[in-house]
């Protein structure tokens, strides 16, 4: 332990220290008072004394100074004081190290053992840093030696991944060939053997090109097991096909069993692609004389089921009516003409019928049932969509084929069919003369084309646009007869006529508005170039015809007859645009026949109006040149006969048209142009130079009149 040294002595130190200090500036003081005694005041040198005064003052500011100065203590003598103190402290602070000489020797040693502590310290610090540095060189080596040892055994589990994986796939196991050699080609086992089978040939073709010698062991057991597989699935597919040859066999039920075999065909194609070309050709053979024998029998069946009184040549809508012939006539009657010009129930093939059941040709002929050309159309083409759509798919599913190939091979199975139906459909339209019938097939097939869009089968394409050549051209050729046969019609042949709708103008509008209402769905312009050839025919025969009557009265009522029979058939089953037309025509005509019909009653009232309202209108009343007799007679004849005419006019106008609304609808407009005529005939003679006659007191209240007009107003 090291001793501690006296404060006492320490605070003598401090005290001679500062009296040493303190004596130090009394000698300062001294010195300026022996230099002020010495200096030269006559050298009058302002700038010193300025400098020792400023001297002067700063030490007189002095403390210690001041306190002396204060007492009157003589500055020499006080300095003296001060040195003897401070010897006197000396000797005091000698004498206490003398006395402290063992403490601080002991203190000495202790320093110096502490010294050799600390060194010791220090080697020992020096010695476990070379330690530390040491280890840490370890630490980094044991690192780099774990970080290696990390990667060796990651290289060796993907190498022990991949080299299990690889023996895995070159060891072919006894379960293999079991499942190969004794399990039935459709049992589940064995599809599950041949999936591996397949895969382990494609893993031991990949490797041998990579070089791998292991390869070599397991190739012959490979190929003889991918031999046998062949072999049992050749046998047990063309089995199935053989099945299809059969009479009575259902091929439909043989392919969905195939499709559930499909893989078959994928492994053969892929191992042994030779049976699987001998697959495809016997297939395509087998399928291809099924579907030519069953549509050929089919077709020939269902024909035998059409109508025996099918329209021919000299069905048309010139021509004359059958049921009008004579019992010499050489023509045969026919019992459906009806349904010749007219649509009935034949558009419920484009609507309920659509995609109903095909036609059973045996059950048909059990109930002598027969049908209209259209519905046969449907069933055979209908069959022909139902098996193309089945075929086509089944051909892409299992045969494994996409776009031109399958194609290619889907005419290789039904090109026999297609080529069969061209021929049926080309013999049948060049002897049809049913206009409706085959227009009704043009529908079919648009409506047919649309289904298989949305099946996504395109095949038929070309078929449906061949069969749509050969029908157009045949439906316009038959509306061009039949706009011959009225262009042609010699209406001197026809006999008698009568003021009633002709049979020829409703075998048009019938005829007309069957086409345009087939025709909204699947719009073509070619119908209505055809159609307007047909109505100018139809209206220049009506006009023939009216021109017959003697009277203009019947051949008013005749023209209004023909054409709102015309008009009202179209309107009623279709948006035909001649609609318009006919009804402007007949608009017309009936405005004319109002103004005949009247003056037959009232022709001297009409004619006097007709030509003095215009000269009074113009304002030249003094060039009318009054007729009082003749005034006299036009009002004495109305007072009379006015309601025995507007009776007469009743029953005349209602026993002119067929229709009775429009019978009626031409009444209330004949009434009300009398009642306008009667009332322009009592405004002029309201005016000069009329009012002043006498006669005009005889007039009938046009009130009167009005009130008969109502009588005749039916309401319904």
């Amino acid at each position: 332990m090291i001793e501690s040294v006296d404060d006492s002595n320490v605070n003598d130190k401090n005290n001679l220290f500062g009296n040493r200090n303190d004596l130090q500036e009394v000698e300062d003081l001294d010195k300026i008072e022996i230099n002020l005694g010495e200096l030269d005041l006559s050298s009058q040198d302002e700038t010193i004394l300025d400098e020792l005064d400023d001297f002067i003052q700063r030490n007189l500011q002095d403390e210690l100074v001041n306190n002396a100065l204060n007492k009157g203590v003589d500055l020499r003598q006080y300095s003296k004081q001060v040195e003897a103190d401070l010897r006197m402290v000396e000797n005091d602070s000698i004498e206490d190290y003398i006395k402290e000489s063992n403490n601080i020797s002991s203190l000495h040693k202790q320093i110096k053992a502490c010294d050799g502590i600390l060194e010791t310290m220090e080697n020992m610090l020096s010695s476990f840093q070379v330690d530390l540095r040491s280890i840490s060189l370890e630490i980094q080596t044991l690192q780099e030696q774990s970080l290696c040892m990390n990667i060796k055994l990651k290289n060796r589990q993907a190498i022990k991944g991949e080299l299990s994986q690889f023996i895995d796939e070159m060891i072919v196991p006894e379960t293999m060939i079991f499942a190969i050699i004794d399990k039935q080609v459709t049992d589940q086992y064995f599809i599950e053997q041949l999936h591996e089978l397949s895969h382990k040939l494609n893993v031991v073709k990949e490797q041998s090109y990579k070089g791998a010698m292991a390869c070599n062991d397991v190739q012959e057991v490979l190929d003889k097991l991918r031999i046998k597989a062949v072999a049992k699935i050749r046998e047990f597919v063309l089995h199935k096909v053989y099945q299809c040859r059969k009479p009575m066999s259902n091929y439909q039920v043989l392919q969905n069993t195939l499709l559930k075999y499909r893989y078959f065909f994928e492994f053969l194609l892929a191992n042994h692609r030779q049976v699987a070309r001998e697959i495809r050709d016997e297939y395509v053979d087998t399928m291809s004389k099924i579907y030519s024998v069953y549509f050929g029998s089919y077709i020939g069946k269902l024909m035998k089921l059409q109508f025996d009184d099918v329209p021919g040549k000299d069905d048309l809508i010139g021509l004359e009516d059958s049921s009008k012939a004579g019992i010499f006539s050489s023509k045969t009657t026919l019992k459906n003409r009806s349904t010749i010009f007219s649509l009935g129930g034949r558009g419920q093939v484009l609507t309920d019928l659509l995609e109903e059941p095909i036609i059973v040709p045996h059950t048909s002929q059990k109930t002598d049932k027969r049908y209209s050309y259209e519905c046969l159309f449907r069933s055979q083409h209908f069959a022909l969509l139902d098996n193309v759509c089945r075929e086509f798919l089944f051909l892409c599913d299992f045969f494994l084929v996409s776009g031109n190939q399958a194609n290619e091979l889907f005419i290789s199975v039904m090109g026999k069919v297609v080529t069969l139906f061209m021929k049926h459909m080309g013999s049948y339209i060049a002897s049809s003369f049913d206009a409706i019938g085959i227009f009704l097939c043009i529908q079919i097939v648009h409506r047919y084309k649309m289904i298989m869009i949305k099946r996504d089968v395109p095949v038929l394409e070309s078929y449906w646009s061949t069969l749509l050549d050969m029908l157009w051209p045949r439906f316009m050729k038959l509306v061009e007869m039949n706009a011959q046969s009225v262009k042609q019609l010699d209406s001197q042949k026809l006999g008698h006529i009568d003021i009633h709708p002709h049979y020829i103008t409703r075998r048009y509008a019938e005829f007309s508005s069957a086409i345009n209402n087939l025709n909204e769905n699947f719009h073509d312009d070619r119908v209505g170039k055809c159609l307007g050839q047909m109505q100018l025919e139809v209206e220049n025969f009506i006009l023939r015809r009216a021109s017959e009557f003697v009277k203009r009265k019947h051949h008013l009522v005749f023209l209004i007859n023909n054409y709102d029979t015309m008009l009202q058939v179209i309107a009623e089953k279709t948006n035909d645009e001649a609609k318009q037309t006919f009804h402007e025509t007949l608009n017309t005509k009936i405005r004319e026949y109002v103004e005949e019909v009247l003056s037959s009653y009232f022709i001297g009232m009409m004619r006097f109006v007709n030509e003095t309202e215009p000269l009074i209108e113009k304002g030249q009343s003094s060039q009318i040149k009054v007729n009082e007799g003749l005034i006299e007679q036009i009002i004495r004849d109305f007072s009379l006969h006015w309601k025995s005419a507007i009776e007469n006019l009743n029953q005349d106008i209602m026993r002119s048209f067929s229709n009775f609304k429009n019978g009626n609808n031409i009444l209330q407009a004949t009434l009300t142009q009398l009642i306008q005529y009667y009332h322009r005939f009592q405004k002029i003679l309201s005016n000069p130079p009329f009012n002043r006659l006498s006669s005009r007191s005889d007039l009938i209240n046009i009130h009167h009149v009005m009130v008969e007009v109502k009588k005749h107003k039916t309401t319904f």
